[in-house]
């Protein structure tokens, strides 16, 4: 089972998910920058989540494989993220049955990864890390994928997991590091669910208590909750240092709904490694404009910045937005068309998600 370091993105939101055409330019755009992982697990998926004893549809099955072709065809491998919701509150002989159907329909699919996500379930149960252990292990006898990845109910230590999903059971996360094979890795997202930064203590804390160096689930630019969805995060990321690669297992960024416009943010990501001890977040945004757009629309992108995030969609009059709409209708990018597409409000919060 590989266990390498590596970044990448999972496509892991509520709301609107990205086109298939998205999905395979980020192959050579994850390539280009030095990413080796994405990871396919929208939540707007049924057929991963609360559907998922159902086989997805023919056609989906069609995408899927030109998804992973392109991926393998880049040298970026590609995961996909199962999320068999709510399962291991009645494991019977059904559950078994249609889990090893849906494995094996994966498998069919060849991913390099295998994501098995208990995200945001229900978690004040008996016998939690016991039960999700044994659905865990029986999915990893089936899969052929070359690494497991494993997101537990309880990803952080956010007070908000234990408001919405119920409290963490004593012991949860130690008790599902000591079920699963320390080859297999375990997401988190650090200490709060939308994390501004990774601790050095943290992650030794968190390494101690899952036997293994946690996978960081990075959620920022991610724009799917309540309140974040009324906002574009295209500022650099900060705070992210280039000792991640030593203290942790593995590092995915959670985009935007916008797959275009969150190409912005992760190019810092990639930078930060790039660059290792040089990063300077002051010049990375405006070199990832540069990398992305025409000199107009990175000067355009740039002076907005403020506006999409600081002031957002609730912060704009009606005049104001007419003239941006106006202004990034003039250029003829999918960078420019995803953001007159916000603005005319194309990106509705999807009230699944329950975490701010």
């Amino acid at each position: 089972m590989e266990s390498t370091f590596v970044t990448g993105i999972i496509e892991g939101f509520y709301g609107r998910s990205w086109s298939w055409e998205a999905r395979i330019a980020y192959a050579r755009f994850l390539k280009a920058n030095g990413f080796g992982l994405y990871i396919y697990a929208p939540k707007g998926d049924p057929f991963l989540r609360k559907r998922w004893r159902e086989d997805w549809p023919e056609d989906h099955v069609k995408e899927l494989g030109k998804l992973g072709s392109a991926y393998h065809g880049h040298g970026v491998a590609w995961g996909i993220g199962l999320s068999p919701f709510e399962i291991y509150l009645s494991f019977d002989d059904d559950a078994r049955s249609a889990l090893t159907r849906k494995v094996e329909a994966i498998n069919r699919l060849d991913p390099d990864v295998l994501c098995v996500l208990l995200d945001d379930m229900k978690g004040d149960v008996p016998r939690l890390a016991e039960t999700q252990a044994e659905v865990f292990n029986r999915i990893a006898d089936l899969s052929t994928a070359r690494r497991l990845i494993l997101c537990p109910t309880y990803y952080s230590f956010d007070p908000i997991l234990d408001k919405v999903f119920g409290k963490m059971p004593d012991e949860y996360l130690e008790q599902i590091g000591n079920r699963i094979d320390p080859a297999v890795d375990l997401f988190w997202t650090g200490p709060k669910v939308c994390s501004t930064e990774y601790p050095l203590a943290h992650l030794e804390d968190v390494t101690e208590r899952l036997g293994r160096k946690p996978f960081i689930w990075d959620n920022y630019p991610v724009n799917d909750s309540k309140n974040r969805s009324k906002k574009l995060f295209l500022r650099p990321f900060v705070n992210r240092d280039p000792y991640l690669a030593e203290f942790s297992a593995g590092h995915v960024a959670n985009p935007m709904n916008q797959a275009w416009l969150s190409q912005i943010p992760l190019w810092t990501l990639a930078e930060v490694y790039r660059a290792d001890s040089n990063y300077d977040p002051e010049d990375t945004t405006s070199l990832a404009l540069h990398a992305l757009c025409s000199s107009e629309l990175a000067a355009t992108v740039q002076q907005d910045l403020s506006t999409f995030e600081d002031v957002g969609l609730e912060g704009l009059d009606e005049n104001r937005k007419r003239n941006l709409i106006d202004r990034y209708s003039g250029f003829d990018s999918p960078i420019a068309a995803e953001v007159v597409d916000w603005l005319q409000g194309g990106y509705a919060f999807d009230p699944a998600c329950l975490t701010e």
